[in-house]
């Protein structure tokens, strides 16, 4: 997968998809806005529900808790009913959920809300990544980079949107979300047609069963403890920052522009130069460095370092999404199912140990707890570096063999 260039003249463009990938796509540039969505307005629904920064933050553990957990149920309904199937049941679940959150009246209700959105987002996001890889025009590095710019866009999209709306009521983006879902519900009906189910059933134990895989397990667990310091950055920092909604959106906003231009053009060319695990190892020192620079510097310092951070993150989401589609022998689907099992929990995790750790120490101890988890993922690849390294060039050439042919209809 490292050599392939799917900016080169002479392949395919990864722009030249059919339409079923553009609405699968466009959709989820929608979900990943909702994770992002509620950023610039975290400290406008605190105030609005008398919450605490703790008991806001749960709105982000229910729903990457709920994600995390439903990752085992994903390939089991999507192989049963069908991908496109499993991908409007998850949209349908997001309007309704989005919706309700809406009209909320207490921090609970909107923590419940928040879960129920995360096991549409569940169905839908891990359905979406293996209908984009078996459609696309371009192979496998195509169609994980249109991916990767899908999720770039919606990250640095949502919390514009969030601060846009958010500015009248911090109710509205949740309205908006449901709208734009809507939209993706009715594009995925028009232009994405059945397609034939898989030959084996994917069981609840599968993804569980693929983590017994050395490689597969040295990513999940490198990518868990990155995306503890992801989200600690994504989840915590707007209530150092302090800022109005428009600020703090437009913050996030260049965060999430780097991420999708790193993810998308920089990550892809630095991994042929210098090859997947240094990419990644050496984005994840530079994330620590970051984050104790931003937990320990001024008002000015944490607004850059939160910006720049989304440079190594764009890098790292990249890296680790191929690693764990091409480093075992298992089904995309499934392989995919058992590494986003495992680290979806830190998503969880992070948003409500941050401020915690903030109660009982005080405000730099959080970014340097998140400082250490990146440190803790860069060494997990660097001691499973040989297996990783053999594991990927011998799987290779099947995956390879996969991509040349047509899961999907167009």
């Amino acid at each position: 997968m490292r050599g392939e260039d799917p900016f080169d003249e002479g392949a395919t463009s990864i722009l030249r998809q059919p339409k079923a990938v553009w609405a699968t796509a466009g959709a989820s540039v929608v979900a990943f806005m909702g994770i992002g969505l509620v950023d610039p307005i975290l400290p406008s629904i605190a105030e609005g529900l008398e919450a605490t920064p703790s008991q806001v933050s749960l709105l982000f553990t229910s729903y990457f808790l709920i994600t995390a957990v439903a990752m085992l149920v994903t390939g089991f309904v999507s192989s049963r009913i069908g991908g496109r199937k499993t991908l409007l049941a998850g949209l349908a679940l997001v309007v309704v959920f989005a919706a309700l959150s809406g009209t909320s009246s207490s921090v609970g209700e909107l923590v419940g809300f928040r879960a129920g959105w995360g096991l549409g987002n569940a169905l839908f996001v891990s359905t979406a990544l293996a209908v984009i890889v078996g459609a696309a025009a371009g192979g496998s590095a195509a169609a994980i980079l249109l991916y990767e710019s899908a999720l770039g866009l919606g990250m640095a999209c949502g919390p514009l949107v969030g601060a846009l709306l958010g500015d009248a009521s911090w109710r509205y983006p949740f309205f908006g979300t449901a709208a734009l879902m809507a939209i993706g519900f009715l594009c995925i009906t028009a232009f994405l047609r059945e397609q034939p189910k898989p030959a084996r059933k994917t069981s609840l134990l599968d993804p569980v069963r693929a983590l017994g895989h050395g490689g597969l397990a040295s990513v999940a667990t490198s990518a868990f403890f990155y995306n503890y310091a992801f989200f600690t950055i994504l989840a915590f920092t707007p209530f150092v920052l302090d800022m109005s909604p428009y600020r703090s959106g437009a913050v996030f906003f260049a965060w999430g522009l780097l991420l999708a231009v790193f993810s998308v053009l920089v990550a892809p060319r630095l991994q042929r130069r210098l090859g997947s695990l240094k990419v990644v190892g050496g984005s994840l020192v530079l994330l620590a460095a970051d984050l104790v620079i931003l937990g320990y510097g001024g008002h000015t310092t944490a607004v850059v370092c939160t910006i720049v951070s989304g440079a190594f993150i764009g890098m790292n989401n990249t890296v680790y999404t191929e690693l764990a589609l091409g480093v075992s022998d298992a089904p995309r689907p499934v392989a995919s199912a058992g590494y986003n099992f495992v680290r979806w929990f830190a998503a969880a995790a992070a948003p409500y140990l941050a401020p915690k750790i903030e109660e009982w120490t005080d405000i730099h101890i959080p970014f340097v707890v998140a400082a250490v988890a990146a440190l803790a993922g860069a060494l997990v690849v660097w001691v499973r570096r040989a297996a990783l390294t053999h594991e990927a060039e011998e799987l290779e050439p099947r995956h390879a063999a996969e991509d040349g042919v047509t899961v999907f209809a167009d």
